[in-house]
Parts: C-alpha cells; sequence; structure tokens
C-alpha cells in the first residue's frame, strides 16, 4: 500500500478494508465536502479513528450504500417515467 492508501500490487493484490474520505469521494467522483455530509448525516456509515479523528469507511458499506443509491434510482425512474411533466431532479 502506498501513503496514498491506494493498493500496490505485486505478487497478491488486497485491497484495504477501509477507505479515507478522499478514497471514497474520488470512487463516487464527488468532493471530500459532499463525502463528508454523507458521512455526518449518517447516510454513509464510517468510524472516527485516531487522536486526529479521521473518517474511515469500509469497503463493504461502501459498496452496499451504492447499492442503495442503485436501488432509489431504480425506484425514481420506476415512479417517474421518462418524458412525465414532473421535475427533472
Amino acid at each position: 500500500m502506498t501513503g496514498s492508501g491506494r493498493t500496490v500490487c505485486h505478487d497478491l493484490c488486497v485491497a484495504p478494508r477501509f477507505l479515507t474520505l478522499a478514497d471514497v469521494a474520488e470512487t463516487l467522483n464527488i468532493s471530500a465536502a459532499q463525502t463528508y455530509a454523507l458521512v455526518r448525516s449518517g447516510d454513509l456509515p464510517a468510524i472516527k479513528i485516531g487522536g486526529r479523528g479521521q473518517w474511515r469507511v469500509e469497503d463493504t458499506a461502501l459498496e452496499e450504500f451504492i447499492a442503495r443509491k442503485y436501488e432509489q434510482t431504480r425506484e425514481f425512474v420506476r415512479t417517474h417515467p421518462f418524458g412525465a411533466d414532473d421535475d427533472a431532479d
């Protein structure tokens, strides 16, 4: 693993169990502030560790969050058909 929290693969590649908020932001292609807001709202489970209280998100929690967002999007699309006069959000 490098100092940035990224995985370096040689003979065996194992992804880290916990991700920094910066790693999560990069994965989701959102800002660090948006990631922090997801954690603080409780929408994305995380733990606060270390003397400086740094946040970490477990890789499985991120995958579950993404799966929930896919399900919410499917439900939104199902209930808001394309071309309807509803809000474009």
